[in-house]
């Protein structure tokens, strides 16, 4: 396989596993870690194996074309940085997946755990090798998206619910400021394609739109990677599993802020707008950050809070705009990813074992796990930046560049002294989270008797800790290299000379970590009684929460400002939203046709055939009837509706559009059907009491008649000049041309709808997907009106009749009046797959298809349950349908991906004729398999919604079953 491809592969494998991990069943506990970790182990020699490609400065690309006149392409480039960062989410991916293994319970439903933790990874991995800004924005989304899932995993915990919610919401509208930000640069280069707009740095900072652009593009950044004033999102994501923890706060989630600004360096630094804006964020969040993770309680609190500290001190030299300095950054971004991932691992063994990560209730561990102790003490050292571990070397450069004039600014003349309180600041953290939980007396009061972990579990620490080591003793052998090839990918011609020297000599950086480890232990010491019985938080401004004001924030959006609306706007009644929308549509249609100012032809009676006026007028007619009898017989409404829904079909067939007619016929079909089931429940309609009301009453509806008069009459008015313009070129004419060279099938409107139009297909079929589990999930809680539980009057009549009838002749209840259609339903059901396979192959060529198929089965199903009931059909046929819709979309979206892996834009369809043996040559293509997709979730949507209508007469029968006992028990104690 070409390097090219294994790119694409590199973020297909993750994605699969995803699906496949999903599918597993919830105690396949060791089967979901060995999928997961072999996966991410390929993924890892993937991408080992493209080090020689991209180390110095080269680059491998896979482009494939997407929307290419649109300058969209789905491009992939990995160059050097890209590199480092997936070796980083591919590598410490692996050691979380062995380290969850053995962290999660087997309790939890670890296959949704490993399904979202490897789709977080392929969504990580796509951004990290995106070679296009607008693909690199979707994947950016989706690490907020898959990040959610995974803060929110344990979701019975409120707080995982809360901080899921906040982290979605914070990252999700900073993800929309990049978006518009990445438009704004493609814009200003004319590409969007990432090798374009890293040539064009002098273009983009010259330009009107920059200061737009680099605020819309940092705020993105910074909400990511919780820089402030956004950084308290961060914390509050804690609720998630720790291994969840461990993989967003070292390699992924966090990382993508500080990834994002580190590659889009080259063209947005050496301004005072990059200067200002970075220089603060960061600077302010390398001291608060630092500041507060001193005074935590909780170990991952701490952890959380130190990830935000050294995060800043990315931004801060990411800021200054010097080539040193962002090396520096790129260097501090390996060894954090190191050093953080190992601790916290080991706060998790600590709350595994323990069952607390409440530090005040810690201490004296190093007697009872003496191994985790002391990988822990060592990753703490490193955090702290102790000599001879890695996070020292990065930190001695972090001083050496703060003391260098890069703005002659006062923001500048204070960045050496913010790093030296923060340096002191974090060993003040450092050492009290080795002291407090490792040293001191044995605990006496822990939920369990601490113990070191199985040794499995321990591995992943065992390895980090060691790089950690022999970094930082040997940097120049171990991380040289790759560290130059990340350096030369970001800086290019301006890559500096620098030295990984462990030993620089007696300068001022040295003084600098002198002063901040004497600080940090003098105020450890000083602090020490406070912190061993203080609560949770700073002592300063304990009041003032980011998370308070952020809540604060949505409850005025939500309670003032959107309560004023919907009481300005809203209401819960169905006219007036319909009126509302039908309005909207109505401007939107004409505000084109009377500014372009059509002027239709004459129309005249001539050539219109007597029975086809005929048919339209009892169309119209049935029309007008529904809309007149929905105010009084709901029910025949339906069947007016029905009426003109059968007009409808008769038009398509009179106008030789058979496929439209077959779609046509068999969608009235399930929707009467599926209106008919949900009339049942719906309450009845109040008698109008006043004549006051009665008028009002009169007047609206006359506004709906004029508006729905308006909106006929104006659809009716674009199709007649649509149909009685002379249009230079037809569209139809592509069509009919191209269809079968290029699309290989006789049916023109299946080729369309699969083919040349397949991508709108897919959005639709997402759409209907969407949609049926929406209403699944509203009928899930709908309850019907009081008066709608009973037997309904046709059913009280017939039972009457037939227990009647009963003691007139046998003296037994006889209900046969459903027995022969019921039986003539469950015959057919059989016929009824096999017309639907029947309609599903033939679609190519002949009018039929995925849909109509689809509807077909649904049919069959629908029969089912009007035949034996909802119980009968539930205890012998397993449906789920909501694996019909995952399977119809997963196969749509994969039979697209396939094209690219053979150059070819998404959705291309392939077509020949296979040799089939005693038939004969059969047409074959893979549209088939995107039609399959479509036919998958045409079944599913339906059928769901039609469990999601049927579930609610198994309530209803609880409800009277209820209400019978009692009756029955007020009786007895009555007698």
């Amino acid at each position: 396989m070409t390097e090219a491809n294994l790119l694409l592969l590199l973020i297909l494998l993750p994605f699969m596993g995803s699906v496949l991990a999903a599918m597993l069943p919830g105690n396949a506990r060791n089967a979901e870690a060995w999928l997961s970790g072999g996966l991410t182990i390929v993924a890892f020699a993937i991408t080992t194996s493209l080090f020689p490609s991209v180390a110095n400065g080269g680059v491998v690309r896979r482009q494939v074309e997407w929307l290419p006149e649109f300058g969209l392409n789905f491009t992939l480039r990995m160059d050097g940085f890209g590199w480092m960062f997936s070796m980083l989410i591919t590598g410490i991916g692996f050691l979380v997946v062995l380290y969850a293994r053995y962290y999660m319970s087997p309790k939890d439903p670890v296959p949704r755990f490993f399904s979202f933790f490897l789709a977080f990874m392929g969504a990580m991995q796509g951004m990290v090798i995106s070679g296009n800004l607008i693909v690199m924005a979707i994947f950016w989304e989706l690490t907020s998206i898959f990040s959610f899932l995974l803060i929110g995993y344990w979701h019975h915990n409120a707080a995982a619910r809360d901080g899921a919610r906040m982290a979605l919401t914070i990252t999700g509208i900073g993800g929309l400021c990049l978006l518009v930000g990445l438009i704004i640069i493609g814009h200003i280069v004319g590409s969007y394609e990432l090798d374009d707009v890293l040539a064009s740095g002098n273009l983009i900072r010259e330009h009107e739109l920059y200061t737009p652009a680099l605020l819309l593009i940092l705020m993105g950044a910074l909400t990511k990677s919780a820089q402030f004033p956004f950084h308290f999102w961060l914390p509050n994501a804690m609720a998630a599993p720790t291994p969840v923890s461990a993989y967003l706060h070292s390699a992924t989630m966090v990382k993508a802020g500080v990834f994002l600004m580190a590659r889009l360096w080259p063209v947005l630094s050496g301004t005072d707008e990059w200067f200002f804006i970075l220089g603060f964020a960061g600077m302010s969040t390398l001291l608060i950050g630092a500041f507060f993770a001193i005074f935590q309680q909780d170990l991952k609190g701490l952890l959380a809070y130190s990830t935000i500290s050294h995060l800043g001190l990315i931004t801060t030299l990411l800021s200054l705009g010097s080539p040193l300095a962002a090396v520096a950054a790129i260097f501090h971004m390996m060894n954090h990813a190191t050093f953080k991932a190992s601790l916290f691992m080991a706060a998790g063994i600590i709350d595994h074992e323990a069952g607390t990560r409440d530090m005040r209730r810690l201490s004296g561990l190093i007697t009872f796990m003496p191994i985790t102790a002391t990988l822990a003490m060592v990753a703490s050292a490193a955090m702290a930046g102790v000599p001879l571990l890695n996070g020292f070397l990065s930190k001695e450069m972090f001083f050496a560049e703060t003391l260098e004039q890069h703005h002659g600014s006062m923001l500048d003349g204070l960045t050496p002294y913010v790093a030296t309180i923060a340096g002191a600041f974090a060993v003040t953290y450092s050492v009290r989270f080795i002291h407090t939980v490792f040293f001191g007396p044995k605990p006496t009061d822990l939920p369990r008797v601490p113990h070191e972990p199985p040794h499995w579990m321990r591995v992943p620490i065992e390895v980090l800790v060691l790089i950690c080591l022999i970094v930082g003793i040997v940097p120049g052998i171990t991380v040289g290299p790759y560290l130059h090839a990340a350096v030369v990918a970001v800086l290019g011609d301006r890559t500096p000379d620098y030295s990984l020297s462990v030993w620089h000599g007696f300068n001022m950086p040295l003084i600098m970590s002198l002063l901040a480890f004497a600080g940090g232990i003098f105020l450890y010491l000083a602090l020490r009684r406070y912190l061993a019985t203080c609560e949770d938080g700073t002592p300063f401004l304990r009041n003032l929460k980011g998370q308070r004001i952020f809540e604060r924030i949505l409850v005025t959006i939500s309670w003032r400002w959107a309560r004023w609306m919907e009481t300005a706007f809203g209401t819960r009644r169905l006219q007036p939203q319909l009126r509302l929308v039908l309005f909207l549509a109505l401007v939107a249609g004409a505000w084109p046709v009377l500014r372009i100012g059509f002027v239709p032809e004459t129309p005249t009676l001539g050539g219109i055939d007597p029975i086809f006026a005929a048919i339209w007028a009892v169309g119209g007619i049935c029309a007008l009837g529904a809309a007149y009898k929905a105010k009084y017989h709901r029910l025949a409404a339906l069947v007016l509706m029905g009426g003109a829904g059968i007009v409808t079909c008769i038009t398509f067939v009179w106008f030789s559009a058979p496929d439209l007619a077959l779609t046509q016929l068999l969608v009235e079909i399930v929707t009467t059907v599926l209106i008919l089931l949900g009339l049942r429940w719906l309450p009845k309609r109040l008698e109008q009491v006043d004549n006051a009301t009665t008028s009002i009453a009169r007047m609206r509806r006359h506004r709906d008649f004029a508006l729905a008069v308006a909106c006929g009459g104006g659809m009716a008015f674009v199709s007649y000049v649509m149909m009685t313009t002379p249009w230079p070129e037809s569209i139809s004419e592509f069509f009919l041309l191209k269809a079968y060279p290029e699309g290989g099938g006789t049916n023109v409107v299946n080729v369309i709808l699969v083919d040349f139009r397949g991508f709108d297909t897919f959005g639709e079929i997402v759409v209907l997907g969407i949609v049926a589990l929406t209403v699944f999930a509203l009928l899930r809680r709908f309850r019907p009106a009081a008066e709608s539980i009973g037997v309904p009057e046709q059913q009280r009549i017939q039972d009457a009749y037939d227990d009647d009838r009963s003691d007139r002749e046998v003296g037994e209840t006889v209900r046969d009046y459903l027995t022969i259609p019921s039986v003539i339903m469950q015959w057919l059901f059989p016929v009824t797959i096999l017309l639907a396979a029947y309609l599903f192959l033939r679609g190519h060529d002949l009018p039929g298809g995925g849909f109509a198929a689809g509807i077909t089965m649904a049919i069959g199903f629908l029969l089912q349950y009007l035949a034996g009931g909802t119980r009968w059909v539930e205890d012998r046929l397993r449906i789920l349908p909501v694996r019909w819709i995952g399977f119809g979309l997963l196969m749509a979206a994969f039979t697209g991906i396939g094209s690219w892996l053979f150059g070819f834009p998404f959705l291309t369809s392939y077509f020949q004729y296979t040799e089939v043996p005693f038939i004969g040559k059969v047409p074959t293509a893979t549209a088939l398999l995107f039609d399959l997709g479509v036919f998958s979730l045409v079944v599913g949507a339906t059928v769901l919604i039609l469990i999601a209508i049927a579930h609610q007469s198994i309530r209803s029968h609880r409800a009277r079953a209820i209400e019978a006992t009692k009756a029955e028990e007020l009786e007895e104690e009555f007698v």
